[in-house]
């Protein structure tokens, strides 16, 4: 049974501080990890322009890594607060370890509620009302395109009620997924835990500390809304010179390096305060020396 330390409500700004902290320190290197994983899905994107199924498969293949690119991602922030330099290498850091199958379960929150939404979607609006919402949406969609201003009939009669409820549904699902995995890959990386429990400790964690995990949530998305502006600003330069092209992959190459160190650089933060420091026994200092190894 795990015990979960209590912090206040400021703790949720301190994982953020924390995380700009650690990317100042190692901005370069840090960064090109987010770039590399960055560059992985944008070529995914033009692969999917030439070709939507093989796309789709390789897409599907980037989320199901997803756990062990973030995994290298936490790792790499974990070198760099140690004094030790982050190394593109530690993005594939997971997969030389024994803790993959343990990384991995940590997309059974995403699946089962994916799964769950579907299956109320279906049962709560019917299959012929689906059909109707796809066509209603491809009708507006080439609408919008020829410049012109879609029928409200187009949607006059969709059960709107009941796909709003439904997406209040997917809302909280969304926020139960989060809470099951916000620092379940540092706990399986530092605090020696399976994928199961760390998924248990994440949850409990964030129940026993929900006003510092609010605070957390608030901060970064005003902070993503600020970075977000930052670098549309340079791609609007980037596109001025370079055309549109061009502009869209500098923005989404920096966003990414950007994005993913200080969401990695935020959990291994809340970790150490929420669970590190009542995990950090022979398990930790064990699990550690097999990534080291």
């Amino acid at each position: 049974m795990s015990t979960f330390n209590k912090v206040s409500a400021s703790a949720g700004a301190e994982w953020l501080l924390g995380a700009f902290a650690l990317l100042r320190k190692a901005p370069l290197a840090l960064g090109l990890l987010g770039l590399i994983w960055g560059a992985l899905s944008l070529l995914i994107m033009q692969v999917m322009a030439a070709s939507a199924t093989a796309g789709l498969l390789l897409q599907l293949g980037l989320s199901v890594l997803g756990p062990l690119l973030f995994a290298g991602m936490v790792w790499a922030v974990h070198e760099v607060e140690q004094d030790r330099p982050a190394v593109p290498g530690h993005l594939l850091h997971a997969f030389q370890s024994e803790r993959v199958g343990s990384l991995l379960t940590t997309l059974l929150p995403q699946v089962v509620a994916v799964l769950a939404l579907g299956a109320l979607l279906l049962v709560m609006v019917g299959q012929s009302q689906l059909q109707q919402l796809y066509e209603a949406g491809l009708e507006i969609q080439r609408i919008a395109q020829a410049g012109g201003k879609p029928d409200p009939a187009l949607v006059s009669d969709l059960p709107v009620g009941r796909l709003f409820l439904w997406m209040l549904l997917m809302f909280a699902a969304a926020i139960a997924v989060a809470l099951y995995t916000f620092v379940a890959v540092p706990d399986i990386l530092f605090g020696g835990n399976g994928g199961l429990a760390a998924m248990r400790n994440s949850f409990g964690a964030c129940i026993h500390n929900l006003p510092a995990v609010v605070v957390f949530a608030v901060l970064l998305l005003i902070s993503l809304l600020a970075i977000s502006f930052l670098v549309q600003l340079v791609g609007m330069v980037v596109q001025a010179a370079a055309g549109q092209a061009a502009g869209l992959w500098v923005a989404n190459l920096l966003m990414m390096a950007v994005l993913m160190p200080l969401l990695a650089g935020a959990v291994y933060h809340a970790w150490r305060q929420l669970l590190g420091p009542a995990q950090a026994g022979p398990a930790a200092t064990q699990a550690q020396a097999r990534f080291e190894a």
